[in-house]
């Protein structure tokens, strides 16, 4: 098969690491090729983390270019914003409607922009998913990132039994129950999509 390219963005303290982990381990469960690159911004402080997972029947490199990727998976409404370019103009973005505002807002040196999902939905094929809310309802707010997941597994592909396998696998051992659960309710989430409007 051709090549791959997912890429999961997020602020640090999401899970970002973890969720890129649970990707990479089920394409080597597929039998593929696979690449891990992780990208460390200042994690401390709320900066972006980017991880990129790559494969296929045979990878060279772990760098996904910009135009490349087939799936945008973002924790954070702006950070989906931030690397949107990164995706093909047929790609996917799945994005979970929360906003953590950077540290240029909090200080005020710059405004968080408006109409984040307006602006993705006009741009690309975009899935909007409730994460956060839905994991507090659930009463389990740290697994947002694995209900983002869930509803992004339709889109990455694979069985949803090697996904609940792989997860188990990954994740700490008094995790896994809470972990299954939500990518559960990811994987059955009615999520908003939008195509865009592409003018001739």
């Amino acid at each position: 098969m051709s090549v791959k390219n997912i890429m999961i963005v997020g602020v640090g303290g999401q899970g970002t690491l973890l969720t890129s982990r649970i990707l990479g381990n089920l394409a080597i469960r597929g039998g593929y090729d696979v690449k891990l690159s992780e990208v460390h911004g200042m994690a401390q402080r709320g900066g972006s983390v980017v991880t990129f997972v790559r494969y296929g029947s045979q990878v060279a490199e772990p760098i996904v270019e910009p135009g490349q990727a087939d799936v945008l998976i973002a924790f954070e409404r702006l950070e989906a914003l931030r690397y949107l370019h990164f995706l093909k103009d047929d790609g996917v973005v799945i994005v979970n409607d929360w906003r953590i505002d950077p540290i240029t807002v909090v200080t005020g040196a710059a405004r968080y922009p408006e109409g984040i999902l307006d602006t993705l939905m006009a741009s690309r094929k975009t899935v909007v998913v409730e994460a956060t809310r839905k994991a507090v309802e659930m009463g389990v707010p740290k697994a947002f990132n694995v209900i983002v997941l869930g509803a992004a597994a339709r889109y990455v592909g694979f069985e949803k039994e090697d996904w609940i396998q792989v997860i188990q696998e990954t994740v700490p051992p008094k995790t896994v129950q809470v972990n299954r659960e939500a990518f559960d309710a990811g994987y059955a989430m009615e999520c908003v999509e939008a195509e865009q409007e592409r003018t001739i």
